[in-house]
């Protein structure tokens, strides 16, 4: 049997016991309260009874005599009553003891007795009296009368003694039930306080035993002892609780001896990574002198030979032909672009190494510095720059935003529309898609990026058109993309935008403003003074 099954039969055992108690003490009360019932209530009362009889037959002998003597009728009046109250109290005893024969045949016999004396004495007595002419009653007549009355008062003598000794029967049998309902009741007590011991050692033995020695081991194994056995016993389903549990204890002991094995090779994987941090921390160091080395000694060289070959142009550019001099100045150029992708370069590899900051940034401040750093190339284009009326502030580095927004807005200006002069929008509203980052983007009217290649242009070094059209190192962009994700951000070209470019970029939000940032355009907009031609 499981648990539950032997939960289910004590419960069934005290259930049982309940019901037969119940059965037992409703019983024994029964009888108890049926002996104080007929005691009480009917014993007693006709007892009571008996006495209100007697005296209206007592009455009525007096009244009889008052009238023998008086010659008054008034003096009936008592007998005419008494022969009332005794048919009355006749009815009553009746009613409480008509289930008592012996009773019932005092009663009758009483009854008897005074029909007889009233038939016999009192009615001819008052017969011959005549109203109004007193006479004296012979003492023959008298005599009689008094032996016929108290051959009525040995009937109801009999009949009291009787009912005196049903009423002590009933008491004996009511101190009888009342005895029997206490030992009852005292055995029902001891029987439910055994079968409470009784059950409480079975439940013991049968289920906390098995339970406290299934904990015990359960608790050795969880110490550490993994080869101690476990052994299940009592209802079946601790039987299964603690196989269940035994089974758990091997797997994890298989496993332990699994994870023995594969400690060595992690502690060979870990040597090696210990060995290959070391090898980055020294890869970084190499690369930290290469570009120490690139900032300062590969730039000499170029600075060198860019200054004397214009030198040569200056001094012996009268004795060259005109494909001399344009060889200086490719070999010129070259060394000038050759100083410019260093410095890009460098410049990409330091976002996010370096340094870490992360301060607040006010967008406002960065995006008028990088205007005012491209003041001269949005002059001479005769750009026109539209931007928020209030930009939010981020958490980040200052110098990287200003210069993603520098890059951004820098190549709305270079990539103009040759027939229309540019148009530049920066806008700011809260990222859809992620409600706790800014969504801020850089649209122009310029020529615009074919939507296949919507991808390519932040791989770095990725142009769309050749240096003789459009100058620069293709890094642009690719750095604006490093510096986004370095802040948690995304970088993207919004394919539907037609009539130039748009840009879209998120960063976190920082430090709240007090009111939303507005967008290029309508009343939540201005225009940067510094742009206008």
């Amino acid at each position: 049997m499981t648990v539950q099954g032997w939960f289910q039969v004590v419960l069934a055992l005290m259930v049982l016991l309940v019901v037969a108690g119940t059965v037992i003490g409703v019983r024994v009360l029964g009888q108890t309260s049926e002996a104080t019932d007929q005691v009480a209530d009917r014993l007693q009362p006709a007892q009571t009874e008996a006495y209100r009889l007697q005296s209206a037959l007592v009455n009525q002998e007096t009244g009889l005599r008052g009238y023998a003597i008086a010659t008054d009728r008034q003096f009936l009046e008592p007998y005419a009553q008494g022969q009332k109250d005794e048919a009355r109290a006749a009815a009553r005893i009746r009613e409480l003891i008509g289930d008592r024969p012996e009773l019932v045949a005092d009663l009758e016999a009483v009854q008897r007795a005074g029909a007889d004396w009233r038939r016999t004495y009192a009615e001819p007595l008052m017969t011959s009296v005549t109203p109004g002419q007193p006479r004296s009653v012979d003492a023959a007549t008298a005599e009689r009368g008094k032996k016929v009355f108290d051959d009525l008062r040995g009937v109801w003598a009999t009949q009291n003694k009787d009912l005196a000794a049903a009423v002590a029967d009933g008491k004996d049998h009511m101190k009888h039930v009342r005895t029997v309902r206490s030992l009852a009741l005292a055995g029902m007590v001891t029987v439910f306080l055994l079968a409470g011991l009784v059950l409480t050692l079975l439940v013991q033995m049968l289920v906390a035993r098995p339970l406290r020695s299934l904990r015990e081991s359960s608790r050795r194994v969880a110490q550490g002892d993994f080869e101690h056995e476990i052994h299940g016993q009592g209802p079946a389903d601790l039987v299964a609780l603690a196989e269940d549990v035994e089974d758990m204890r091997q797997k994890i002991v298989a496993e332990l001896d699994a994870s023995h094995g594969q400690q060595d090779v992690l502690a060979r994987q870990a040597a090696d990574l210990d060995a290959q941090a070391v090898e980055l921390r020294r890869s970084n160091a190499e690369l930290e002198q290469f570009a120490y080395v690139a900032s300062h000694d590969l730039q000499e060289p170029l600075r060198k030979v860019a200054s004397f070959c214009q030198l040569l142009e200056k001094r012996y550019g009268d004795k060259l032909d005109d494909r001399g001099r344009q060889y200086i100045d490719f070999a010129v150029d070259g060394a000038k672009r050759m100083q410019v992708l260093i410095n890009d370069l460098l410049t990409f590899s330091r976002v996010g190494r370096l340094n870490d900051t992360r301060v607040g940034v006010d967008l406002d401040q960065a995006l008028s510095k990088a205007l005012t750093n491209l003041d001269t190339a949005v002059t001479e284009s005769g750009a026109r720059v539209e931007r928020p009326e209030r930009l939010p502030e981020v958490t980040g580095d200052p110098t990287l935003l200003t210069m993603l927004l520098q890059n951004l807005v820098g190549n709305a200006v270079k990539f103009r529309h040759p027939e229309r002069p540019p148009l530049i929008r920066v806008t700011c509203e809260r990222d859809p898609e992620t409600p706790d980052a800014w969504r801020l983007s850089v649209a122009d009217n310029g020529i615009g990026i074919p939507e296949e290649f919507a991808e390519k242009v932040f791989v770095i070094f990725q142009r769309l058109h050749g240096r003789d059209a459009y100058g620069g190192t293709g890094i642009g962009l690719a750095l604006c993309k490093k510096i986004v994700e370095h802040h948690g951000g995304r970088i993207w070209i919004d394919t539907a935008h037609t009539g130039g470019t748009r840009l879209c970029f998120t960063l976190p939000s920082g430090a709240e403003t007090s009111d939303s940032p507005g967008t290029a355009g309508g009343t939540d907009s201005r225009t940067d003074e510094k742009a206008l031609t």
